[in-house]
This record gives C-alpha cells, structure tokens and sequence, in this order.
C-alpha cells in the first residue's frame, strides 16, 4: 500500500470516531435535560457500563422569590384593660343585649327565634361544658349573625383560681367554641363579674376583650317578666349593655320578658346590635 493511500485511510478513521464521539456526547447531554425536567430517577445513556443515578427533583427547582409576595399584616394585639368595658360605642341609640351561661336547649332556642322575628343581633356568653351538649345551638347562632364569647368552662368564681386555672378555663371554652362556632371568641365574661388583673391579661393574651354590663335585669332572681322588663326599659340609654341569662336556672321569665321589651326598644327607636372590635 502506498504511503498516501494509508495516511488517507487513517485520516477516514479519526473522522469517524470524532463524530462517534460526538454522538455520544449528544445522547449524554439529553440524559441531564431528562434529569433536569424530570419527576425521578433517570439513567443517563453513555458508551460502555450504563450508570443508575437518583436524581432528587425538589433539587434542580427554582425557589419562590418571596420579595415580591404580598407584605404581612401586623398582627392584631389586644389591650391588657385594668378592668372590663361596661358601655359600648356606637352612633345613634344603639344597645347590645347579652345572655349568659348557656347554650340551654330549654330556653336559648326560644331567644333565638324571638331575636330572629325582629331581626336583631346579640351577644351569648357561653360557658365551655354548656356547649359540649350544644354545639347545633351555637352553629344556629353562627349563621344568625349572633356573637359568642367566652364565660369559662365551668363558671367558677376566677378569682379563687390560680393562674393556670384561669387559664385552661379560658383556653378550654376557646377551643370547643371554635370548633361548633367557627370561630374563636373575641369577647370574655368573668363569672359573677368577678375580674381580676391575672383573668384580664389571660383574656388578652388569648385574643379577646374584657366586656361586663350596663344594666342587669336581675332575671337570675327570677322577679317576674314584668319587672325584668321594666329595669331594661328604664336602663335604656346609647351604649347600654344589657345583661340576661339563657340557662342557670329557669329562665322562662327571662324568655318571655324579652317578647316584651325587645318591640318597646325597637319602637323607641333604638338600634340592638353587637359590638365591634378595635385591635390595637
């Protein structure tokens, strides 16, 4: 063979395994686009032994760039108060009327639907171990447009009680109101009105503002219909609260007092509303 026959065939062959090479080079490199894109192990094709590499894809994605998110709203604080608010703002006559210690399958029902026929919005103090058996009653008062704060658990006498006392009597009332409510309580009520600074700051730091009342109608006595509606009727002033009761006891007085003396207020021209929370 002559001397430039051979150089030309070996020329040829180098061709030829550059662009085997190549080939190979290419297949290679859609194996990473393949490991890039990918949801799992992928096998990246190569010339000889083929290679299994577990390729996690949480690694190759890109991270969310939270410089362009939305900013976060402060979060909401509420006042440790030095005692319970007694009256409430708003324009106009307006008053809120409260009941306590319930849910009572006896007589909130009844509440209910009086309030109902006229249209108004009140506020149910309930008590923890009340609602366990009245859960359907506080889901009513949720799709009503009612309020329900937090009146402990048990209704003992808060200031008797340690701090840690205080505080799972409140706390336990928040979950279960949460849970049949929809809701946690913005508002507390201490039993008996009995407050003290360690019931305002557990309050707080839970989340809910102090409320007492303005006038009490004294339906816990069980007077008769006509005086409990009496003491409303002539407590009735802009930003009074009213506090009557739905369970404790036989509350039918309280029940029928208030198909007396809900039309009087409406007809006087008061507005009976709930109250609306101003975060610090």
């Amino acid at each position: 063979m002559k001397k430039d026959q051979l150089l030309t065939r070996l020329l040829t062959r180098r061709r030829a395994l550059i662009a085997g090479a190549g080939a190979v080079g290419g297949a290679a490199t859609a194996g990473v686009v393949t490991a890039v894109t990918g949801d799992g192990p992928v096998t990246t094709p190569a010339a000889g032994p083929q290679v299994r590499r577990s390729v996690e894809s949480s690694a190759y994605r890109l991270q969310p760039l939270t410089g362009y998110g939305p900013p976060r709203a402060a979060p909401r604080r509420t006042l440790v108060r030095r005692e319970p608010l007694l009256r409430v703002s708003g324009r106009g006559r307006t008053m809120v009327l409260t009941f306590d210690d319930g849910p009572d399958p006896r007589y909130t029902p009844d509440i209910l639907d009086t309030l109902a026929e006229y249209d108004v919005r009140a506020m149910f103090f309930v008590c923890g171990e009340m609602v366990a058996d009245g859960r359907k009653l506080l889901a009513r008062m949720a799709d009503e447009g009612h309020v329900v704060g937090n009146h402990t658990w048990s209704h003992p006498l808060l200031t008797r009680l340690t701090r840690r006392q205080i505080r799972s009597q409140m706390e336990r009332t928040c979950d279960v109101i949460e849970d049949a409510y929809g809701e946690r309580p913005e508002w507390f009520r201490a039993p008996y009105g009995a407050w003290n600074r360690a019931a305002l700051q557990i309050g707080a730091e839970l989340g809910m503002e102090p409320l007492a009342w303005t006038v009490d109608t004294l339906d816990w006595k069980t007077p008769g219909i006509r005086s409990i509606a009496n003491r409303v009727e002539r407590g009735a002033a802009p930003g009074v609260v009213v506090l009557s009761h739905d369970a404790g006891g036989d509350r039918s007085q309280s029940v029928r007092a208030l198909r007396r003396y809900l039309p009087e207020l409406l007809d006087s021209g008061y507005h009976v509303t709930v109250p609306r929370r101003h975060y610090a």
